[in-house]
C-alpha cells in the first residue's frame, strides 16, 4: 500500500472505529443507567411491601424511602444531562445521616458524643451544598 493510500484507508476505519466505540459506550451507559434505576425502585417496592407486612411505618423507614427518591431522581438528572448531580449525593448522605441520628434516639433514648458527631457531619454536608453551588442558582 502506498503511503497516502494507507493514511486515507487508516482515516476511514479511524472514524468507523470511533463511532462504534461511541455507540457501544453510550449502549452501555444507558443499559447502566436502566439497571440502577430498576434496583432502585425494586429495592423501594421491597422496602415499602416490608413496611406494609409490619403494619406501620416508623420515621427511619420514611426516611429510607426518601433516600430512595432522590437515588431516583439522581438517576434521572444524570440520564438526561449526563452530568453527576453531586448536591444529590450530598442530599442522601443528609438523609441517611438523619435516619442514623432519629435510629440512634430512638434506640438509646439519650444523649451522646455520637449524636453530636452525625450533627457536627450533617452540618458539613449542608455547608459543603452552599459551598458547591453555581453562582447563578443564587438568583
Amino acid at each position: 500500500m502506498q503511503p497516502q493510500r494507507f493514511d486515507l484507508w487508516y482515516e476511514r476505519n479511524k472514524v468507523r472505529a470511533d463511532q462504534i466505540g461511541n455507540l457501544l459506550i453510550e449502549a452501555f451507559h444507558y443499559l447502566a443507567l436502566f439497571v440502577i434505576g430498576a434496583s432502585i425502585v425494586w429495592s423501594a417496592v421491597v422496602a415499602y411491601g416490608g413496611m406494609m407486612m409490619q403494619g406501620h411505618a416508623t420515621i427511619g423507614d420514611i426516611l429510607l424511602l426518601f433516600i430512595y427518591l432522590e437515588l431516583g431522581a439522581m438517576v434521572g438528572i444524570y440520564f438526561k444531562t449526563n452530568l453527576m448531580p453531586v448536591r444529590c449525593l450530598i442530599y442522601i448522605a443528609i438523609t441517611a445521616l438523619a435516619r442514623l441520628l432519629i435510629g440512634d434516639i430512638q434506640a438509646h433514648h439519650q444523649a451522646g458524643p455520637g449524636i453530636l458527631m452525625i450533627a457536627g457531619a450533617i452540618l458539613m454536608l449542608a455547608i459543603a451544598t452552599r459551598i458547591i453551588r453555581k453562582p447563578t442558582d443564587d438568583n
